[in-house]
């Protein structure tokens, strides 16, 4: 692969965006490109459109998404539907368009069934009725895999979908309203234990189980994908270990040094029961996560510590 090749980022200023460019640059990547939200909206096809003929990408990567937990999801379903259905339709739309050979697409674990054979395999996919506390964003996931999926079989271009499990790490969301499990975790513990470890109230019973890989390691995972020419069009990127959410809670609660009780408001919602990703196709191939979980928790609160200034404390 050469170095001096262009190469298009969509969402490289947010937590995956960010640490796939960082790699890139790392690993001699000299023609990284990408631009804000506001100075270029996905949604918009004729913006896209003219970005893409005029930089000439000559691979485009698609981490650009509108993403968020269960009341996030439950909350605004209709944006996490169109908005990334919009964005992902006018980047495979326009790359196919402007002669973009190497495209690679983003999703989630979550485009499969809520009750799937576990460990999930990518076979798993429309095989069942999705978990319906994230069906929107799944859908819109689901119709860019097979978008990229048609494109490869109709016209031969290398168009991948890797689906990763659930992500954290550097510049993840941390706003309690709209982020993910494990952030939100390390923003509850840190402001109780700083309250005085007071009580924290989590959502659920704290029985699921849940797959974390760190966000670096998923762009080593994108890196081995820009490379390699991948044999088939959608590999789960993953760890292949889980643990439950009451782990979970211990293990950051442990990292943060909180010292109070944890209250599990069962009257809330627990998701899908279990959602670990069968890896062994990307395995095979040779790419294998590096970071564990209880390491990367810890250097994740580190940079939470060190960017705090960015959250405003709120009531928990």
């Amino acid at each position: 692969m050469k170095k001096d090749q262009k190469i298009f980022v969509a969402g490289q200023h947010g937590m995956v965006g960010s640490a796939i460019k960082r790699n890139l640059l790392k690993n001699g990547y000299e023609q990284v490109i990408g631009l804000s939200s506001k100075e270029l909206d996905l949604r918009n096809q004729n913006e896209v459109e003219q970005f893409v003929k005029f930089h000439k990408p000559d691979i485009v990567i698609d981490a650009a998404a509108r993403v968020g937990g269960i009341l996030a999801n439950q909350t605004y379903p209709y944006q996490f539907l169109m908005d990334n259905m919009q964005m992902q339709n006018n980047l495979i739309h326009a790359s196919h368009m402007f002669g973009v050979n190497k495209f690679i697409f983003l999703g989630s674990s979550c485009i499969y069934p809520r009750l799937s054979n576990q460990p999930m395999n990518e076979t798993e996919l429309l095989t069942g009725s999705l978990e319906p506390t994230n069906e929107w964003y799944a859908i819109a996931k689901i119709s860019g895999v097979k978008a990229c999926e048609a494109i490869r079989k109709q016209f031969g271009k290398d168009y991948v979908s890797l689906m990763p499990t659930n992500l954290y790490g550097p510049f993840d969301n941390f706003d309690l309203t709209t982020s993910h499990v494990l952030p939100a975790m390390i923003r509850k513990f840190h402001e109780a234990k700083i309250e005085g470890h007071k009580e924290v109230v989590l959502w659920g019973t704290g029985t699921p189980m849940r797959e974390f890989l760190h966000v670096d390691d998923l762009a080593k995972a994108v890196l081995f994908a820009v490379e390699n020419v991948l044999p088939d069009n959608l590999y789960n990127v993953g760890t292949g270990i889980d643990n439950t959410i009451l782990e979970l809670a211990l293990t950051i609660q442990k990292v943060v040094g909180h010292k109070g009780k944890i209250v599990w408001d069962s009257s809330k919602p627990d998701g899908t029961p279990r959602k670990l990703m069968d890896v062994s196709k990307m395995h095979a191939l040779g790419w294998k996560h590096e970071i564990q979980l209880n390491n990367g928790i810890f250097s994740t609160y580190q940079w939470f510590l060190d960017n705090i200034q960015s959250y405003k404390t709120v009531s928990i």
